[in-house]
């Protein structure tokens, strides 16, 4: 056989969860040739992988690389954990298709998100989108459902009516038709918040039947967990299509260790009766959004201006204060966590960068306020542009999450381009396997790389990713797993990764022994 590599005498973990075994891996014009023994093949690149093991590319499904896919640069911190597949457009807040009379408005509620949006991105359909992709990394984008949802009604409407929900429906099966993975959900936030259960459903009637996956951000993940978790089963059974939990947690120590195993419990029996439902999970016990989540639904509504007029205006603060002192029928996350677990990650206003990385509590203290008053006062003088950092879950929960083997890993990456990411932008995947495989043994190292790769690829049906098997695609990353490291930390996070010694994206190398090489050759997934 004529190969362009042959990859030889590698411990292969192909990715199925089974031990690894010791082959060669021939590639040809970016697949997998053969897995076995060729001592008398003939490559262009012959490559001794002995004393390190040779996995799929992984996967992440869920990154919000909407905007900064088209960033000079792109890719590198990505590929350098191991990543040759990425998915944007995830919790609903997809930047395509963005157009028509509410565009600026949805553009100026997604930029703490994705980061701000340069007129190098095409948002007007996800089409034009997906056809102005270029990356060193395959790319694929989900419709977010709450974007459609802002096209058609904008923020200020809590009923939608029947021109609405046609708009939608039109939208959705373009997206679809355009070459979106799947429907992404965003029940925490503007404006899907505003949705009942059957309103939902009839939003999403297109997808009845269809088998195309639904990835969902829950109404909550505090309190309210398990009941929004059997909302989204009844979902999965009313339109019979897959639907995919996203970064399940559960936030608040009063919920720790309680309520996930709840939750694992009903997936499981919801698979056994046949609903094809699945979760993924970060491994951190810090999430990241924008600040503006901690607000109750009625604060969100109308958009950014709306917003800041309500934060500025002392008898809805004085309101703020009792919901946020008392309520439960939303994600609370100042009554759950506290302001002092609440850190806020990104300012763009000089004279606001003194409390960048800091808790809103130390940032109230500096300031001789109360942590609602400095919350409130800098939304506003941001306009609503602050991301935070905010400490809410566990580590047993997440190590729990990741045993099940209904479960993947993900990341839920923002792309801020100013202040302080999360470490899990450069290092999530590295973690993995140096912390919960390394360290922790939570997972062995064949059950890590299955949550990373052949589980996330099954989830949105990229049946060409996530195996090492003749046919399948010659992604792959090999490394020793001694050696893996995750340099990033809270404090300092935008800190490259190191251990991977090689990574091949489409049968091509874009790291070689340690060495960025970079590229064009990923394709729109």
């Amino acid at each position: 056989m004529s190969l362009d590599y042959l990859i030889q005498n590698a411990v292969v973990l192909d990715g199925s969860g089974a031990p690894g075994f010791s082959a060669d891996v021939a590639i040809s014009g970016g697949r997998i040739e053969a897995v076995g023994r060729f001592p008398n093949a003939r490559a262009a690149h012959t490559l001794d992988a002995r004393g390190r093991v040779l996995t799929p590319g992984f996967l992440d499904i869920h990154r919000h690389a909407d905007a900064a896919c088209f960033r000079p640069g792109f890719g590198e911190l990505e590929l350098r954990q191991g990543l040759t597949s990425i998915v944007s457009g995830n919790c609903g807040l997809s930047l395509a298709p963005v157009s028509g009379p509410h565009r600026q408005a949805i553009l100026d509620y997604l930029a703490p998100v994705t980061g701000p949006v340069g007129p190098e991105v095409p948002t007007d359909s996800l089409a034009d989108y997906r056809a102005a992709l270029r990356t060193p990394l395959h790319l694929g984008m989900l419709v977010g459902a709450g974007t459609l949802r802002a096209v058609a009604a904008g923020y200020d409407v809590r009923q939608l009516e029947d021109s609405h929900y046609r708009a939608i429906h039109a939208m959705l099966e373009t997206a679809l038709a355009d070459g979106a993975l799947g429907v992404s959900l965003g029940l925490g936030y503007a404006p899907e918040c505003f949705y009942s259960t059957p309103e939902l459903i009839h939003a999403l009637a297109p997808l009845t039947g269809s088998g195309v996956p639904i990835t969902v951000h829950m109404r909550s993940e505090g309190d309210g967990m398990v009941d929004s978790l059997r909302e989204m089963l009844e979902v999965a059974q009313a339109l019979h299509t897959p639907v995919h939990i996203s970064h399940l947690k559960a936030i608040g120590q009063r919920n720790w260790r309680r309520l996930i195993p709840q939750a694992l419990a009903l997936l499981d029996q919801a698979r056994q009766t046949g609903l094809d439902v699945s979760c993924d999970v970060y491994p951190y016990t810090a999430g990241s959004t924008q600040l503006t989540h901690i607000l109750p639904p009625e604060f969100l509504q109308g958009g950014t201006d709306a917003i800041c007029a309500r934060l500025a205006d002392p008898l809805q603060r004085e309101q703020l204060a009792r919901r946020l002192d008392t309520g439960t029928d939303f994600e609370n996350i100042v009554l759950l966590a506290g302001w002092e677990n609440i850190c806020m990650s990104t300012m763009t206003r000089p004279e606001n960068k003194p409390y960048e990385g800091l808790s809103v509590k130390e940032a109230a203290q500096r300031r001789g306020q109360a942590p609602l008053d400095c919350a409130c006062d800098l939304l506003v003088s941001e306009r609503c542009g602050i991301t935070m950092i905010d400490f809410i879950a566990q580590e047993e929960d997440v190590e729990e999450i990741l045993r099940s083997d209904c479960s993947c890993v993900i990341s839920d990456s923002t792309y801020p381009t100013q202040g302080l990411p999360h470490p899990r932008l450069y290092g999530t995947f590295i973690r993995v396997l140096e912390r919960y495989v390394r360290q922790r043994r939570t997972l062995s190292l064949s059950q890590a790389v299955a949550r990373m790769t052949r589980i996330p690829a099954g989830v949105l049906r990229l049946r060409s990713k996530g195996r090492i098997a003749p046919g399948y695609d010659a992604d792959l990353n090999l490394f020793d797993p001694a050696l893996v490291h995750e340099a990033g930390s809270y404090a300092d996070p935008a800190q490259f990764p190191t251990g991977m010694d090689w990574v091949f994206v489409a049968g091509r190398p874009v790291i070689s022994e340690g060495v960025y090489l970079g590229g064009s050759g990923g394709k729109v997934l």
